[in-house]
């Protein structure tokens, strides 16, 4: 599942960095905060991989 936009690729981005150790989970923040612990390494590293370009900056409500 991909990202649908790109402030939500940044957070699985940072989570996946939180789930691998790179980074504390206490230094995550937001949308990271929860998907650290709800989400898979092989999905985070799904949705944090796809490409940025023709993303909105934030995904829409609908």
């Amino acid at each position: 599942m991909p990202a649908k936009s790109k402030s939500q690729q940044k957070a699985a981005g940072a989570a996946l960095a939180a789930k691998r150790g790179d980074i504390k989970k206490s230094e995550l923040k937001g949308a990271s905060k929860s998907m650290v612990e709800s989400m898979t390494e092989k999905e985070l590293e799904e949705m944090a991989s796809a490409k940025r370009k023709g993303k909105p900056e934030h995904a829409s409500k609908s």
